[in-house]
């Protein structure tokens, strides 16, 4: 085993799915940047010189092709350091890989073992899986290797790796995030150091892309499950940072745990883990271990960054200049406002305001106010004419039919072709302002409300657009967000008085009915014993499968709890059981 320090590099980069050249480019200035600071080795994220998830794109062989180019061009920058770098490699089959660059070439290539197949991910449809747990050694220093959900097996690959001499154990990753996911996903990586007696480094991506927000929050574990270095979350970063091997050596000696893990495995496998490449780099000394350890975010502080994070790459990534929003003087619009702005800055932010008959002076004047305090551009447009003109066109065939949510679906429509008529004009993203709660229980009009091209709060129930909006405000120590929004009684002002809470049940009800059923998918009899009321857990079941039509015609939003609507929960429009249906 060996004892002196070794000083490696996690460069968490933000990447971009199909751009292979400009990916490409990051991968170097990062190796570049790494050997600068005297780095002997540095880990990539999982797939970054594709961006993650490439999905369908892996389906074409000139993608898979590029990328390969891409990585060959990519190993003339590994000279004087190690590079591990997430790739597709094409061989007998496709395979999710990590390309050991080392001495300016492509010196091996590691394939990942456990493919998940859950939730957002669908690595069985693209990848087959590595068979084979390996180490590489750099200046005889053994190191295993795993990429993203290899190392969240308790098992081999990492325990094999370990047992065969491994003293430190790196990752390629691109884990999605969620929220609470950060901590969760650092205890699960001190428990495998512990458990290996060994060294862990993880290294993943940062950014957004489509519906999902990686959180970066790379780190550096030592055997004993300390954090000796960790990357701040929710932006790119190279952290350097020195591991003390001769603790790794020392605490092997002290605990003798696996010596009879290691007499089995030698039995079984007839000898150790395939050692793919060895490489010499020159050596280093260290008078500190360990490295810059950014400290994690709270709860409000972490979704929001998230939103932001997401909102902006969406935007960046596909060439947006400006975004536009209908201001209401809510609680949603104006949270989608704060997430705007924090992402873009209010130079690209435009807020509409389209009063009716029905809006009322305060939420007028909380709209104003909200623009200003956000210094973003305000467009009045009163619905009032449309309103009028729409009445006329439907007189006769609506004749001797009493008003009903149809007028109200209306405004909403009217609203939905003026925003994306400003789009179709000066080339601006629309956001959508609806929040989760509104979206399972169909709450949304479609061609209305839901018209746009990104709903930045898909994914967040209406109680946490509560806390973001208050948070944000403490945040910056002014009411950015009025008081009098937070304390008004939600209401999507489409008729005199009219409160939300008249046709559903309090928020925090139904809030707690939602994470219930569409994220633990737990029934009626479930949630009944858990106190909410069986009437309304009923109702709200019901609610939400018949809403599925609506959510499938919804723009993509950004991912941050454990099952998002889109790709993360699938189930059929045309659908027989449940509440009130047939089993």
């Amino acid at each position: 085993m060996r004892t002196e320090p070794l000083r490696l590099a996690m460069a968490q980069l933000d990447t971009t799915v199909g751009d292979i050249d400009g990916n490409a480019e990051k991968i170097a200035a990062a190796i570049d940047s790494a050997r600068g600071q005297g780095a002997q080795l540095v880990v990539l994220p999982e797939l970054a010189l594709t961006g993650y998830p490439p999905e369908d794109l892996l389906l074409k062989t000139h993608f898979v092709s590029a990328a390969r180019r891409a990585l060959d061009g990519l190993a003339e920058a590994a000279d004087g350091i190690v590079a591990l770098v997430g790739f597709p490699e094409s061989a007998d089959d496709v395979y999710n890989a990590a390309a050991v660059l080392a001495d300016r070439r492509v010196a091996a290539v590691y394939r990942k073992m456990f493919l998940p197949n859950y939730g957002v991910f669908d690595e069985h449809r693209y990848f087959q899986a590595g068979t084979e747990p390996a180490l590489i050694e750099l200046n005889d220093i053994p190191i295993g290797l795993t990429i993203c959900e290899d190392i969240w097996e308790p098992g081999p690959p990492a325990s094999a790796e370990a047992i065969a001499g491994a003293q430190v154990i790196v990752n390629l990753s691109a884990s999605p995030y969620h929220a609470g996911k950060p901590s969760e996903r650092e205890e699960m990586l001190v428990q495998r150091a512990r458990d290996n007696l060994a060294a862990v480094v993880f290294c993943n991506l940062v950014g957004g892309q489509d519906e999902l927000v990686f959180d970066g929050g790379s780190v550096a574990i030592d055997q004993d499950g300390t954090v000796v270095a960790r990357a701040p979350q929710f932006q790119e970063a190279l952290v350097v940072c020195e591991i003390d091997l001769g603790a790794v050596a020392a605490a092997r000696l002290r605990d003798t745990r696996h010596r009879a893990a290691v007499e089995h495995e030698r039995e079984r496998r007839g000898g150790s883990v395939r050692t793919l490449a060895s490489a010499s780099v020159p050596p280093v000394s260290a008078d500190e271990v360990g490295g810059p350890v950014a400290e994690p975010l709270g709860p409000e502080e972490e979704v929001y960054t998230a939103l932001v994070t997401g909102l902006r790459d969406y935007v960046e990534k596909n060439g947006f200049e400006r975004v536009v929003l209908a201001l209401s003087g809510g609680i949603d619009s104006a949270l989608a406002a704060l997430l705007a702005v924090d992402a873009l800055g209010s130079d690209r932010v435009v807020c509409v305001t389209m009063p009716s008959p029905y809006s009322s002076e305060g939420t007028r004047a909380d709209a104003k106010a909200i623009a200003e305090n956000l210094g973003a551009e305000l467009v009045e447009m009163p619905i009032d004419p449309l309103m009028g003109a729409y009445d006329e066109a439907l007189a006769e065939v609506f004749a001797g039919c009493d008003p009903d949510i149809t007028e109200e679906n209306l405004q909403a429509r009217a609203r939905g072709n003026l925003v994306m008529a400003l789009s179709n004009k000066f080339g601006w993203l629309v956001l959508t302002t609806g929040n989760k709660s509104e979206m399972s229980v169909g709450y949304a009009t479609l061609y209305g409300d839901m018209a746009g091209g990104f709903a930045v709060l898909k994914d967040v129930y209406k109680g946490w657009v509560y806390r973001l909006v208050r948070w944000r405000n403490e945040r910056v120590g002014r009411d950015l967000v009025p008081q009098s929004v937070l304390d008004r009684p939600p209401s999507a002002e489409l008729r005199y008085e009219q409160r939300d809470e008249e046709s559903l049940p309090p928020y925090e009800v139904l809030d707690a009915i939602l994470e219930g059923y569409v994220e633990g998918d737990l029934d009626v009899d479930q949630l009944t014993r858990t106190g909410l009321p069986r009437e309304d857990v009923e109702r709200v079941i019901r609610l939400v499968d018949l809403a599925e039509y609506k959510r499938r015609q919804a723009p993509p939003g950004i991912k941050i709890s454990t099952r998002a609507f889109g790709r993360d929960r699938r189930l059929p429009i045309t659908n027989r059981f449940g509440v009130g249906r047939p089993s």
